[in-house]
C-alpha cells in the first residue's frame, strides 16, 4: 500500500531534504523513524528537494508498506522525530500516485527584515542597511511571467533535464518592517528562488532596473543574475495535488 505523508520541518540543522552521502538530511531522519516503528526498511520519495538550511511549512512524500496504518500513527511517528520535524497527517493513496510527479504546483515564501531584528535572525534575511524599492521589485516580477527558460537562475552543473518552468505567481508584499516574496510554479530548479530573490534585491537597491531582468533571463547564464539570497529565510509553504 502506498501512503502519503504531510510534514513540516525547520531546515536549520539539515543539509537539505534529500539524503546525502555524509551529511544529515531530513529524509534520512524521517526514514529512520519510519523504519524503526514499522520494523522494516522504509524508503520515501519527496515532492522535491530543498537546499541546505531551507525550511518547509508543508512538504509531502510517499512510501510503501504492507501494514495498515491507523489514525494514531502520525502521533506515534512524531514521538520518534526531533523537535524540528513534525508530521501533520498520513493517508492512503493509489499505488501509482507519486509525490513528485503528480504535484501540480509548488509555492515558496521568502522573508526579508527591513530593520535589525534579533528575533528574526534565523527566519528572515536582515536587510536593513539600505532601503529597498518594493514597487520596482514588483515591476520586475511581472517580467518573470513572460518566460519559461530560467537557466539564469539555476544552480550550475546539476542533472536537470530541462530548465523550463511555468511561474504562476510572483509578488512582494510589505507588512510593517517585513517583506514577503511569494512565488508559485509548476516546478523549480535548484537554487532558483534564492537566485530570483537576489536579483530582485538588486532591482530594489537600484543596481539594475526592472527592465534589465529581461536581459538577465535571456542571457541564460547564471553569472548574469544576482547572488543567491541566504537560505535560512526561504520556506516551502505548499505543494498542490489533485487527490480523488
Amino acid at each position: 500500500m502506498r501512503y502519503f505523508i504531510e510534514f513540516s520541518y525547520n531546515g536549520k540543522n539539515y543539509f537539505g531534504y534529500q539524503i546525502q552521502p555524509k551529511d544529515i538530511s531530513v529524509q534520512e531522519v524521517l526514514e529512520k523513524a519510519l523504519s524503526t516503528i514499522l520494523r522494516e526498511k522504509i524508503k520515501t520519495t519527496g515532492a522535491g528537494r530543498t537546499d541546505t538550511g531551507v525550511h518547509a511549512k508543508k512538504m509531502f512524500a510517499h512510501f510503501e508498506t504492507e501494514q495498515e496504518l491507523n489514525n494514531q500513527f502520525p502521533r506515534k511517528l512524531n514521538s520518534f522525530l526531533p523537535a524540528d520535524i513534525s508530521v501533520k497527517r498520513i493517508f492512503k493513496v493509489k499505488d501509482d500516485f507519486h509525490a513528485r510527479f503528480n504535484a501540480t504546483f509548488r509555492t515558496y515564501e521568502y522573508y526579508i527584515s527591513l530593520e535589525k531584528n534579533p528575533f528574526s535572525q534565523d527566519s528572515a534575511w536582515q536587510h536593513w542597511r539600505k532601503p529597498l524599492d518594493i514597487h520596482k521589485m514588483n515591476d520586475a516580477c511581472k517580467i518573470l511571467f513572460e518566460y519559461e527558460d530560467f537557466t539564469s537562475f539555476a544552480k550550475l552543473h546539476t542533472d536537470n533535464k530541462t530548465n523550463l518552468c511555468k511561474i504562476y505567481k510572483a509578488e512582494w508584499e510589505q507588512n510593517g518592517t517585513e517583506l514577503k516574496f511569494t512565488v508559485s510554479a509548476n516546478r523549480f530548479l535548484r537554487n532558483m528562488v534564492r537566485a530570483i530573490v537576489g536579483t530582485m534585491v538588486e532591482v530594489g537597491l537600484g543596481k539594475i532596473q526592472p527592465e534589465d531582468v529581461r536581459k538577465v533571463i535571456e542571457n541564460k547564464n547564471r553569472n548574469s543574475a544576482g547572488t543567491s539570497a541566504p537560505a535560512h529565510a526561504l520556506y516551502l509553504v505548499d505543494v498542490g495535488y489533485e487527490f480523488d
